[in-house]
């Protein structure tokens, strides 16, 4: 593959990416002085967090999607490409369902199935390209602490989601 090709595609999933984030933090205009008015558990972290530690991570989430483009190409890496603009879309449902719409319920069982996405999005690039799979690993992380964050002030604001 020709470098201008990589640099096209890496430019590419970088955008796919970061429209993703793009239209969930669209949803979240508001976060800031609604995560402020909620109950909130001892170990939240404080709202001028979660836009750095995002950034960070749709940035690796990109690169990851473009070593296994560049690995594979489209039509070679078809499932886990697939599997990985699938998670992308239900990580941006998520903003919509907690932030715009309220609904701490739904946001909650929105991120359990973007955790298994994203687990079975890193078993498909481990085989197409380990590292690719690595760089999502803070991700998982991130998301699996983040359900945990989900749940406590969901219940914790039965009134407010």
């Amino acid at each position: 593959m020709k470098r201008s090709t990589q640099g096209i595609g890496l430019l590419g999933w970088i955008a796919i990416t970061f429209a993703a984030a793009a239209l969930g933090a669209w949803a979240s205009t508001s976060a800031a002085s609604f995560y402020a008015s909620l109950v909130l558990p001892s170990w939240a972290p404080p709202a001028r967090v979660f836009g750095p530690v995002w950034t960070l991570l749709y940035a690796m989430m990109a690169i990851a999607a473009w070593l296994v483009w560049r690995e594979r190409s489209w039509r070679g890496a078809r499932p886990a490409l697939s599997l990985y603009l699938l998670q992308l879309a239900i990580n941006a449902l998520w903003n919509w369902l907690f932030f715009g719409w309220k609904f701490g319920a739904l946001a909650f069982a929105d991120i359990l199935v973007l955790i298994t996405l994203v687990c079975t999005t890193i078993v498909a690039f481990a085989r197409i390209h380990r590292g690719a799979a690595v760089m999502l690993l803070p991700y998982l992380a991130w998301i699996s602490f983040a359900s945990a964050l989900n749940f406590s002030v969901w219940q914790a604001n039965p009134a407010a989601l």
